[in-house]
């Protein structure tokens, strides 16, 4: 079977030609680059609607095909901007009809993960998924790809892009800054992870000041780069460990960074997985991947009547059932003295006793690795207040009556934490499994667990379902504070929810919706201005709903 697929949502007109066993034919494309400013919606329609009728005969030359060998149009049916998303749309339909041949929509987001396993041979990986209006963090769990991180305002690239347009470099921004950054040295700019997400809007106004103080540009373009990707990567090696995974995908246009890749493949070796990065003529926007994706999707759905084929300009990766992926074990093989690699630290087995025999205890060390794919300025700056504000948390919210393991000792020269170990098992690796009525149990106490937490004005900061236990005597444990800080802003305790609820979608759809429910009915039944708190966690979402 042979699909032509046709994407154009924001400023690349693309056309693809993809056979069923996953050969890419052709791959033919045309970029706007606007004279000033940034992509005008209206601009970006017309210029599809001047090149797709240019580069669909292109394809097929290119692929030695004629349109009587064309079995299906695909075509990019979202996210995206309205007016390109609408000329698209419009153009595959005309296309289908005047051929008789079917029709199929699909996610753009969606095409550039399977178009990157593809052509690099991951099999189920942790995605990060950059681009001028993109930056999601996405990984396969139990039917869907799963959002487990993504910006809260900007796009990585629309953040680079804007930089350089103020500052008078061009567009695109990407690669200016990637080649000034390798003259600059560090200066101070804010490093803004949120739970599982990020945020560059204030990294942006950041270096903006900056530029108008007189710092050099390459300083800024150094700092500037180094932070956001930094910030990147952290989110990806949380994903990484929460899912257990033993691969990382890098994919989107800001893929074509080579300091990113570096940055990537570092982490992921630390991790002892894999990297992977398709060839850049896949990680931009490009019709293989429309192609590609709707073959994948005709086989389990079928093809689509036209009047079902209406744009979609919101239209979410975790929308999207995925029957053609399975759940795959992690093959990572820890060295013997760790029992668990973190994003944040190494997990080692360890004994404390308090100079008698007799009273010797199962422990942990906590012990901090420094990042080597973060520069030495922003990853001691980390490391160190993250040490020293675990244990003390620690401390307070025990006094709340809630588990957490016992610290034994802490060492901020090492970054080391020793504490209890916990024998227990993760709520993340048992709630899919516990009867309704426990896994009910289950629910209602961490919501009312975690409403003493932030009643204390304590935010967890990684609030995963990997970071609750459920020890030897069926008692709830929270553990990793690692993240942890004290505020009393309604922001702050919805984003730890929102981390919460993102993790617990890892579990079967509908019972992770059921789960999160139950949570906040004990959460706001045990909680200070709960139902302030309830609403923020819906509008920091939809901050998070970009259309491309």
């Amino acid at each position: 079977m042979i699909s032509l697929g046709i994407e154009g949502t924001a400023e690349k007109t693309g056309v693809g030609i993809v056979n069923s066993d996953g050969e890419v034919l052709s791959i033919c494309g045309k970029q706007l680059y606007p004279e000033e400013g940034g992509i005008h919606p209206r601009e970006a329609g017309e210029h599809h609607a001047h090149w797709i009728p240019k580069l669909i005969p292109q394809a097929l030359d290119e692929a030695n095909l004629t349109f009587d060998d064309i079995d299906l149009i695909s075509f990019s049916q979202g996210p995206g901007l309205g007016p390109a998303l609408r000329i698209v749309a419009t153009s595959a339909r005309t296309l289908a009809l005047s051929l008789n041949k079917p029709i199929i929509g699909v996610n753009h987001c969606i095409g550039h993960i399977e178009i990157g396993k593809l052509t690099t041979g991951a099999v189920n990986p942790v995605s990060l998924y950059v681009s001028g209006g993109n930056s999601q963090v996405i990984a396969f769990e139990s039917g869907r790809y799963r959002i487990f991180g993504e910006t809260l305002d900007i796009a990585v690239g629309n953040c680079l892009d804007h930089f350089s347009r103020e500052t008078g470099l061009g567009h695109p921004g990407g690669p200016v800054v990637e080649k000034l950054a390798k003259s600059g040295s560090y200066i101070n700019l804010p490093y803004t992870v949120k739970g599982m997400d990020f945020s560059f809007s204030g990294l942006l106004s950041a270096s903006l000041r900056a530029y108008q103080k007189g710092k050099d540009i390459e300083d800024i373009c150094f700092s500037l780069q180094e932070t956001a990707f930094s910030m990147l990567v952290e989110v990806t090696e949380r994903a990484l460990s929460h899912t257990e995974r033993d691969e990382v995908l890098l994919c989107g246009g800001v893929a074509a960074n080579k300091h990113l890749r570096e940055m990537l493949d570092e982490m992921v070796n630390q991790h002892y997985g894999q990297f992977y990065m398709p060839e850049m003529k896949y990680c931009g926007d490009n019709g293989a991947m429309i192609g590609w994706l709707g073959l994948l999707m005709s086989k389990y759905y079928g093809t689509m009547d036209i009047k079902d084929t209406n744009i979609i300009q919101k239209y979410r990766t975790d929308e999207v059932d995925i029957p053609w992926v399975k759940d795959i074990p992690s093959k990572i093989q820890l060295p013997d003295n760790i029992i668990a690699k973190g994003a944040e630290s190494d997990i080692i087995k360890s004994k404390w006793f308090d100079g008698f025999k007799e009273y010797e205890s199962p422990a942990i060390i906590k012990r901090r690795i420094p990042k080597s794919y973060r520069i030495k300025e922003i990853d001691s700056k980390i490391i160190k207040s993250r040490t020293k504000s675990e244990a003390k948390i620690l401390s307070d919210v025990k006094k709340s009556g809630i588990i957490t393991p016992i610290i034994y000792d802490v060492d901020l020269d090492k970054k080391e934490i020793v504490m209890e170990y916990i024998n227990g098992e993760t709520v993340k690796n048992l709630i899919d499994n516990l009867d309704n009525h426990r896994r009910k149990d289950v629910s209602y106490q961490i919501g009312e667990y975690l409403s003493k937490i932030h009643n204390m004005d304590i935010i967890h900061g990684d609030l995963t379902s990997s970071n609750i236990l459920i020890d030897k005597n069926n008692q709830l444990v929270f553990i990793d504070f690692g993240l942890s800080y004290y505020s009393n802003l309604i922001e702050d305790k919805a984003d730890d929810l929102l981390v919460l609820k993102k993790s617990i979608k890892s579990v079967d759809y509908k019972k992770s919706k059921e789960v999160f429910n139950w949570i906040l009915d004990s959460y706001g039944k045990n909680t200070l201005k709960s139902d302030n708190i309830i609403d923020k966690i819906g509008e920091i979402e939809s901050r998070g709903r970009y259309t491309h």
